[in-house]
């Protein structure tokens, strides 16, 4: 079998009006238009429909700045990066920006969105938001490649922010962070290493971890 055959059978189709395949939940970024008129910066994950004629959905978790924007403003910019300290600064750190297109962004999509669900899980409302896009564009295309420190990167960044939730074991949270942060050490680059400190300096969870303290005094975006 040729390579075009095999990518030909393999690739997965982009939903209508989105400039890339989505499957299962594909991380991302959002940006949302702020009180202050100014972008803020939060973690997204989409979750693709089975039927190609259902929306996109992602969900927030209690009072965060994205349900506040997404309730007031009624959308926001979801974007597509590789970079991992995107990722990080995004989950883990307050972050507005004066421009809703970030400089890391390989694609973006402008969203509309309309809550359809909500629920309770322990005392933080989780809400599901149905995405409709408005425009999109591809902004750089990257041969994919495959690079466990940034899976590792991407995964420590949701530990981190539910070491504050309730109803999350801080301590089985925090030997996740320790397996993450071995990965990064052994299989990741500069940018995941630089990104992999950039969690530490926002949770202290290693100095946390050494002395059996189980909270970490950050509010995740999404748990």
């Amino acid at each position: 079998m040729s390579g075009t055959d095999r990518g030909d059978r393999d690739t997965d189709s982009a939903p209508d009006g989105w400039p890339v395949a989505l499957r299962g939940v594909t991380e991302s970024v959002v940006t949302t238009l702020g009180p202050n008129d100014r972008w803020n910066v939060a973690a997204l994950g989409l979750h693709a429909p089975d039927d190609p004629c259902d929306p996109v959905t992602a969900r927030t978790y209690g009072r965060t700045r994205t349900w506040r924007n997404f309730a007031e403003r009624g959308g926001g910019v979801v974007q597509f990066t590789a970079d991992p300290r995107t990722f990080v600064d995004a989950a883990l750190t307050v972050r507005e920006v004066d421009e809703p297109v970030l400089p890391t962004a390989d694609a973006w999509v402008e969203v509309t969105v309309e809550e359809v669900g909500s629920e309770t899980e322990g005392e933080t409302t989780v809400r599901t938001w149905a995405l409709d896009p408005v425009d999109h564009a591809v902004v750089r295309e990257r041969v994919p490649t495959i690079n466990r420190g940034f899976g590792a990167v991407v995964d420590a960044t949701v530990a981190a922010s539910r070491l504050d939730v309730p109803g999350f074991d801080a301590d089985e949270l925090l030997d996740r962070l320790r397996y993450f942060a071995d990965v990064v050490d052994r299989c990741g680059g500069p940018a995941e290493r630089e990104a992999f400190a950039g969690i530490d300096e926002a949770t202290g969870w290693r100095e946390r971890a050494g002395s059996g303290e189980s909270r970490s005094g950050r509010d995740g975006e999404e748990p």
